[in-house]
C-alpha cells in the first residue's frame, strides 16, 4: 500500500465484485477455492456474511462467515487477501469485522478452520483470542490436516466438559443409526464407528423399505437397537405410533409402515423398554443430562435446513442457556465439514422450537443411559 492511499473501506460484497473475488481467489490459494457461483450464492444468501475490502486499487481482500439458524456459533469459513496488501494489518481488519458481524447477527461464538502449517494465520488467530480446541485429520484437498479454533464474542463461551465422539451420517437416510452410535459412544463401551455399522443399524432401525427411497428410524426401533446393545432407555413421544406416515400417501406404504411399528411396540413391551405417551420435557431432558444420560431428539428440518423431514440429533449437555448437541448431518453443497456440526450450542428457546416435526407436531426423544454395575 503506498504512503498516500487510503485504507481499503471493509463492506458488504456486492454482485458486481464476483469477478475481482474469483480472481483473489484463484491468485491466493492453490486448491480448494470458492467458484464463482458460490461467491454469487453467498452474496445473495442470508445466512452469510461476505465482506470485502475494497481500497483505491480494486477488492484487496475478503472473509465469509456462515451461520445457522439455530445455533449460536458463527463460522469463519474463508479469508484471503492479496498479496500487495499483506503484512498491512489487513487480515485482522477483515476479522475484526466478521466478529462484529457475528455479533450483529447474535452469534455467542466464532469457530474456523486452518491449516496445521500455516503459521502466520494461526499467529494471526491467536493474537486475536482464538483458541484450540481440536483437529481434523486429511481436511483439505492435498490431504493437509486442520485446526479448530473458537473464539468467545461475549467474553466467555458457552462451555461443556462432556467429550462425546461425533458420526457424520453418511446418507441422506442414516440420522438415526448415526445418532445411536454416538449415544452408545456417550454411554460407555462400544463397536467402533463405521459405515458398516451405520447401515446394519439402519436396517435394525428403519420403519419400512422403499424402491423409491431408504426408510427412516423411528423411536421404538432406534430404543430397540440401543437395548440390544446394553443400554437402559426410555421412549418419550406427545403422541402413539405410527409415526411419519402423515407425509406418506401410498396406502400400501403406510400399511407396512404401520404394522412395522406395531411390531416394533410388541418387542418394546417383551424387552421392558419403557413407552411414554407424552413429550419429554425441557425440565425432564435437563434431570436426564445432569445424572449422565444422553437423549435421541427428534427435530424439524424445516426450522434448520428448510426441509421437510424427521430428523434425530444427539443432546449431550447443557449450561443455563444451551443445549449442546451433535447433529449427524454434514451439508457438503452448504460447505459444511463435520468439525462444524459437533458441539453445536442450541439457545433453549430455540431448542423448544425446533424439537418438533410436521403438522402434528411430534416430540419424539429416545433416553439413553448406561446401565448401573450390579
Amino acid at each position: 500500500m503506498g504512503a498516500e492511499e487510503l485504507p481499503p473501506t471493509i463492506r458488504e460484497a456486492r454482485a458486481g465484485d464476483v469477478e475481482a473475488l474469483v480472481a483473489l481467489e484463484n491468485a491466493a490459494f492453490d486448491a480448494d477455492r470458492l467458484s464463482r457461483r458460490s461467491f454469487s450464492r453467498f452474496i445473495a444468501s442470508p445466512s452469510a456474511d461476505l465482506l470485502v475490502a475494497d481500497g483505491e486499487g480494486g477488492i484487496a481482500g475478503y472473509v465469509l462467515v456462515l451461520y445457522r439458524r439455530t445455533t449460536s456459533v458463527a463460522r469463519a469459513y474463508s479469508i484471503a487477501v492479496a498479496a500487495g496488501a499483506r503484512g498491512s494489518g489487513l487480515g485482522d481488519q477483515l476479522m475484526q469485522a466478521a466478529e462484529e458481524a457475528a455479533r450483529k447477527h447474535g452469534e455467542l461464538f466464532m469457530r474456523l478452520e486452518v491449516r496445521c502449517d500455516n503459521a502466520a494465520a494461526i499467529a494471526l488467530y491467536e493474537r486475536r483470542g482464538y483458541k484450540r480446541f481440536g483437529r481434523y485429520l486429511d481436511y483439505y484437498e492435498d490431504h493437509a490436516d486442520a485446526l479448530r479454533l473458537e473464539k468467545s464474542l461475549i467474553g466467555h463461551a458457552p462451555a461443556t466438559a462432556r467429550d462425546v465422539p461425533y458420526y457424520a451420517q453418511t446418507t441422506d437416510f442414516t440420522c438415526g443409526p448415526a445418532a445411536i452410535m454416538m449415544a452408545l459412544a456417550a454411554t460407555g463401551e462400544a463397536e467402533a464407528f463405521s459405515r458398516r455399522l451405520e447401515l446394519r443399524l439402519w436396517r435394525e432401525a428403519t420403519s419400512i423399505y422403499l424402491i423409491s427411497a431408504p426408510g427412516g428410524c423411528e423411536p421404538l426401533g432406534v430404543a430397540l437397537a440401543l437395548a440390544r446393545r446394553g443400554r437402559r432407555v426410555a421412549v418419550h413421544a406427545s403422541q402413539p405410533p405410527p409415526f411419519f406416515i402423515e407425509g406418506q400417501r401410498n396406502e400400501k406404504a403406510r400399511e407396512i409402515m404401520a404394522e412395522v411399528q406395531a411390531d416394533y411396540r410388541s418387542q418394546a413391551a417383551a424387552a421392558g423398554i419403557p413407552v411414554v405417551d407424552m413429550a419429554l420435557s425441557l425440565d425432564d431432558l435437563v434431570a436426564a443430562l445432569d445424572r449422565g444420560a444422553v437423549a435421541i431428539v427428534l427435530i424439524s428440518t424445516w426450522r434448520m435446513y428448510r426441509d421437510r423431514i424427521p430428523h434425530w440429533i444427539v443432546v449431550y449437555d447443557h449450561d443455563r442457556d444451551y443445549i449442546f448437541a451433535h447433529d449427524p448431518f454434514v451439508d457438503p453443497d452448504e460447505h459444511e465439514a463435520p468439525l462444524g456440526k459437533a458441539g453445536l450450542a442450541i439457545p433453549m428457546q430455540e431448542f423448544d422450537k425446533i424439537a418438533a416435526y410436521g403438522r402434528s407436531r411430534l416430540r419424539a426423544a429416545v433416553v439413553v443411559e448406561a446401565v448401573p454395575a450390579s
